[in-house]
């Protein structure tokens, strides 16, 4: 069953999470995500200027590689948009993943490795969530 109808309004902001998990030739596992926030009207950014309605405010890669068991064998990100340009510098701490387990505690140790000033709050939003669910709904049935 639908929403039920709103009423009339304006779109601000929208924000796409897209999540796949890919088995590779080797028996390993990839499993890509990426997050990507667009505004629908321009603003005066500090770093980059004026950003443009509908140009990605937010635009971040990742992938993991886990084996069978939900260990991150590899991990990598990119920044391809972000408001500031220390951001794009943080996406090679993605690669201390390395070595956890996808499995209770994720959360925990992801924020540990991830948080405050050594990670960036949407690469960590989007590893500890809609990434790690789809690294167990790829996986798990397939083993």
């Amino acid at each position: 069953m639908p929403l039920s109808k709103p009423v009339k309004r304006q779109q601000i902001h929208a924000r796409e999470i897209r999540c796949v998990g890919f088995q590779r030739e080797d028996g390993l596992w990839d499993i890509e995500g990426r997050i990507t926030d667009t505004k629908s009207y321009s603003f005066e950014n500090h770093d980059r200027g004026v950003v443009g309605a509908g140009s990605p405010v937010h635009d971040m890669l990742i992938r993991l590689t886990v084996d069978d068991d939900l260990v991150v064998q590899e991990a990598e990100a990119t920044t391809e948009s972000s408001p500031f340009l220390t951001c794009p510098e943080i996406a090679p701490a993605i690669e201390k993943l390395v070595g956890l387990k996808i499995s209770a505690g994720w959360t925990k140790a992801v924020r540990n490795k991830l948080g405050g000033t050594s990670g960036c709050t949407h690469i960590t939003q989007l590893v500890i969530g809609p990434l790690a669910t789809t690294a167990y709904q790829t996986i798990i049935p397939r083993r």
